[in-house]
């Protein structure tokens, strides 16, 4: 079994990201790991020539933590720690699964098709190709075809899983 001790949960606050969080908890309520809830925001800022100036005070950052802050496990001996970061969303999140040494990566996806992922590219295909630990995607449920019932196919696992987590 692969040995989990930090799961890295990134966070857009978007549902899917929850439904990744719910699921990141429950692993790290059975292997008895501690989780770290990471949530990258892009400064805004204004290019005029050739000087980049930030738009938005460093005061914004206070309403951001709090609410990175309040997203915590139901289960109170789930260790949990909270980061808030400015820069690139990849390779913040990236940075952070190595810096923390963590085992596995738990994020949500939105399910875009491959027209604008084309356009627009996607954070958790990126992390899925270039984390070096395993990467669990989750996506918010959509009905299937023609009925009311939602499809199964909302998780996705990537990486190295010898010893694996799965059954």
């Amino acid at each position: 079994m692969l040995p989990i001790k930090t799961i890295l949960h990134p966070t857009d606050f978007s549902e899917s990201a929850m439904l990744a969080f719910d699921l990141a908890c429950a692993l790290a309520r059975d292997y008895g790991a501690r989780m770290i809830v990471h949530h990258v925001e892009v400064p805004p800022v204004y290019v005029h020539g050739e000087a980049i100036v930030p738009l938005e005070p460093p005061e914004a950052d206070t309403a951001l933590y709090e609410q990175l802050k309040s997203i915590r496990p139901t289960d109170p001996k789930i260790p949990i720690e909270h980061l808030l970061t400015r820069g690139d969303v990849v390779d913040d999140i990236l940075m952070t699964a190595e810096k923390s040494n963590a085992n596995l990566i738990v994020m949500g996806t939105h399910g875009r098709g491959p027209l604008m992922r084309l356009l627009l590219g996607s954070v958790a295909e990126q992390i899925v190709r270039k984390a070096s630990c395993p990467v669990l995607t989750v996506r918010k449920s959509i009905p299937a075809e023609g009925s009311a019932e939602k499809k199964d196919d909302n998780v996705a696992v990537s990486g190295n899983l010898s010893g694996s987590i799965l059954p």
